[in-house]
């Protein structure tokens, strides 16, 4: 009999990171032999019992794949469509049961990933990896060193003090940080508190692993090299 947490058990199945699985169980969307169960810790048969997630079996047995994808502007980080509002995974086959490594807000471009793989996708976001997010900044002002010394000094997300890494002015209105937090929307907090208006927002690298030349919308499998540069410092 092999035992697995049920939130475990999904992730390892690819239905979504660890986190994002608690969220479902929560939810009251996972069954266990055709009973609701909401409790991530339950714990399941991985060769007897039947999973399904939204009604749907869980496979159990699946290749994992690993994606990294240029996200064009105004494409919503979501599995569940919202209206007509594109979402990421309309980029990629209907056969692939996928989800994004983490998001990136609406108006956000660059460098996202996307899997199947629940464990390689909580190791990715989980603070304990601390990997390195760099930025690219576009704003409408000129940046003078009085916006860099603020900029540098970080700002308050969701109650804790986030501190960028570094901050680089590139050109007159652009400039470029780095972060390790992954707070939601803490690029764009840290501009606002230095009286920065940003016009373009775009997610460069990971670890050490770049976006490269991909062209908005374009996607390109990871490389087993890929993978370990996103742990790369």
């Amino acid at each position: 009999m092999e035992r697995k947490r049920l939130s475990k058990a999904l992730a390892a199945a690819g239905i979504a990171s660890r986190r994002a699985s608690e969220e479902l169980i929560f939810e009251g969307r996972v069954q266990v032999n055709g009973e609701t169960i909401r409790l991530p810790q339950y714990h399941i048969d991985w060769k007897s019992d039947q999973i399904t997630v939204d009604g749907q079996a869980v496979k159990k047995e699946e290749k994992k794949v690993y994606y990294i994808l240029n996200k064009p502007a105004g494409v919503l980080c979501t599995s569940a469509r919202i209206g007509k509002q594109s979402i990421v995974l309309d980029f990629f086959p209907e056969d692939q049961r996928l989800f994004t490594v983490g998001r990136l807000d609406r108006e956000t471009t660059g460098l996202l990933l996307v899997t199947n793989d629940g464990i390689f996708a909580n190791k990715v976001i989980h603070p304990s990896s601390n990997i390195l997010k760099e930025y690219i900044v576009k704003c409408r002002q000129e940046i003078v060193a009085e916006h860099l010394e603020t900029l540098s000094q970080g700002a308050r997300v969701d109650d804790k003090w986030i501190r960028p890494v570094s901050v680089q002015k590139l050109r007159k209105g652009t400039f470029k940080i780095r972060v390790k937090e992954g707070k939601k929307h803490e690029v764009r907090i840290i501009a606002e508190r230095a009286g920065l208006k940003i016009v373009e927002l775009s997610r460069v690298r990971i670890g050490s692993l770049a976006l490269g030349d991909l062209a908005p919308g374009e996607f390109r499998l990871l490389s087993e090299k890929d993978k370990e540069l996103l742990f790369t410092k």
